[in-house]
């Protein structure tokens, strides 16, 4: 159903990559609040972990729909998040194309709601390919522990949810050794 609207640009950012344009749906109204819908009715947690910056898109009108999100945590390249003392942290990723680093903050974890000592994550990311980005936030934050108020809190991802998977590429298989996968299209 939401296929139809993707356009896609073969040897792009590199030679061999195939890039899916997830714009056009951020250019119909319609298309874009079912998108956003479906993934409202696939999110389990509170928080809402997602990386740069497509994601950021798809994530933060859930803030506003009724499905349950109140909390936004932001995963962006090195510069762009201001913090104080030791709450920035990074993690390595591996894309399709190469090595990358994201950098979160752990009080945009703690701005969220715990439930019996832990922070429930849903991670939202525009296209899952070979799962590297998705994988490496679910790691760290699978390893995280976090004190507030002298308690020790831990993080679990409860779901993956993607825009658009490419079914060839076996991101899937990847994820699902950690938590439930979920996508709204597949090519």
């Amino acid at each position: 159903m939401f296929e139809e609207h993707l356009k896609f640009y073969q040897d792009f950012p590199t030679p061999g990559i195939k890039f899916v344009d997830i714009i056009p749906y951020l250019q119909d109204r319609k298309v874009f609040a079912e998108v956003t819908a479906e993934v409202g009715k696939l999110i389990t947690a509170p928080s809402v972990a997602c990386p740069e910056a497509r994601a950021f898109l798809f994530a933060s009108p859930l803030l506003i729909a009724d499905c349950g999100v109140d909390n936004i945590i932001l995963f962006r390249k090195r510069g762009k998040l201001p913090y104080t003392g030791d709450d920035l942290q990074t993690i390595e990723i591996m894309k399709e194309y190469g090595a990358d680093k994201l950098i979160y903050r752990n009080s945009d974890i703690t701005a969220g709601k715990a439930e019996d000592g832990v922070f429930h994550v849903s991670i939202v990311d525009d296209v899952l390919a070979t799962g590297g980005t998705a994988e490496g936030i679910a790691k760290t934050l699978s390893k995280t522990k976090l004190v507030v108020e002298g308690k020790e809190y831990s993080v679990k991802v409860n779901e993956f949810i993607f825009i658009v998977e490419l079914d060839g590429l076996n991101g899937r298989d990847r994820l699902s050794q950690i938590a439930p996968v979920h996508s709204i299209a597949h090519v």
